[in-house]
């Protein structure tokens, strides 16, 4: 029996999804209904503190400013002592190959990210709510995918995901920020929660897990990296601590790579297909990697970006692609030549020197603030409204 309850632009997709998998499908429609249990109703008691109380508390409680964090209220204590207790399946040592193969592999996972992972993202309704804000349409995109790329440095740093590691403070920072942009979502008539379900919501925030962890390693092996079972497992057993850390309820974060596997297969078949904002997300995407690359001449620029539309048709498919209305144009043999390339590096390189190189190169993309971390929040939908954060 279908689910009564299913956000309209889901429903044929839907329909269909259920006759490929339908525990699956119901548990997947059933969260795009849910954002974050735990820390949606802190910040709902929150709503009404000044801003700037705001950012000292959240920033108090990720940085363990204990002395600050007594005077905030008492739900935002209660959920960091909730956060900083580790769940009983945590095994920190087990995150080491995924920090070794991360080093080795860096360049060519940095590539399927954007150009594979979140592509892919973008083509499901996430894109709403960055087509929105239009963040990544204004000059602040190319921040913001520069803050995506610190996050991922972060997270595969060595003991960047211990309870002092930026790894683990970003995630809950990222927390924090999705939960601010559902109320402030829900709270504006762009958004249309019959049509759409929850912004940033659960079932979203699991796919994404699902994305970064299974979907990351079957795209960069296709860009030329190589994994051990050993690192794949890992891989996926530090994405998953990532996705808990990142509000993903239990009951749609994958457990195996199996699950993950299956949870980006019903996701895809759940969404809708790509619509207009979706396209134009993608693209922007895309487009900004020259940019962010550092890249300022003409030239230069339309080489890098051709490369990546290509790399990218290769990773997600034709079909995908011509939804996304990526240009037209073959991408047979790219995927072969790029990996050439990359073998041809190795060779007349030593494992240390491409760790460095990869290392170096991440640190250049990635957005990094003298300042440190900043705790603040957006404080409104259109993001040349929102004050900075």
């Amino acid at each position: 029996m279908k689910l009564e309850v299913s956000p309209s632009a889901y429903t044929e997709a839907y329909i269909t999804a259920r006759l490929y998998d339908q525990a699956n499908a119901d548990n997947y429609i059933r969260h795009t209904a849910i954002g974050d249990p735990e820390l949606d109703p802190v910040m709902e008691e929150l709503a009404a503190l000044p801003a700037e109380d705001l950012h000292r508390f959240i920033e108090a409680g990720i940085e363990q400013q204990d002395e600050v964090l007594r005077s905030a209220p008492q739900i935002l204590r209660d959920f960091f002592d909730t956060i900083n207790t580790p769940p009983s399946w945590l095994d920190y040592k087990a995150f080491d190959p995924a920090v070794r193969a991360f080093y080795t592999n860096a360049a060519n996972m940095l590539l399927a990210f954007v150009a594979g992972v979140l592509v892919e993202g973008f083509s499901t309704l996430m894109s709403k709510s960055f087509s929105i804000t239009e963040r990544m349409l204004h000059q602040a995109g190319t921040r913001q995918l520069k803050q995506v790329n610190r996050h991922l440095l972060e997270v595969f740093f060595p003991g960047g995901m211990l309870r002092d590691g930026d790894g683990w403070k970003l995630s809950v920072r990222i927390r924090f920020i999705h939960a601010r942009v559902r109320q402030l979502m829900e709270n504006s008539d762009k958004w249309h929660a019959q049509a759409w379900g929850t912004p940033v919501s659960a079932a979203h925030m699991g796919f994404s897990t699902a994305l970064f962890s299974e979907r990351m390693l079957e795209h960069s092996t296709s860009v030329g990296a190589t994994y051990s079972q050993e690192e794949k497992e890992s891989i996926l057993s530090l994405w998953r601590y990532v996705g808990y850390l990142m509000g993903v309820p239990e009951s749609i974060l994958y457990h195996s790579q199996d699950e993950a596997q299956k949870l980006f297969k019903i996701g895809l078949r759940c969404e809708p297909s790509p619509d207009n904002d979706a396209a134009n997300m993608a693209n922007v995407l895309i487009q900004s990697i020259p940019i962010v690359a550092g890249l300022t001449k003409p030239r230069e620029q339309k080489i890098m970006r051709d490369l990546a539309y290509r790399i990218s048709r290769a990773l997600v498919g034709n079909q995908l692609a011509d939804r996304l209305k990526f240009p037209k144009g073959s991408s047979k043999g790219v995927l072969y030549m790029y990996r050439a390339k990359q073998l041809s590096a190795r060779l007349t390189k030593d494992a240390q020197s491409i760790k460095s190189e990869n290392f170096l190169q991440l640190l250049n993309i990635s957005q990094y603030d003298d300042a440190g971390i900043s705790y603040r929040m957006p404080d409104h939908v259109d993001s040349l409204k929102s004050s900075d954060w």
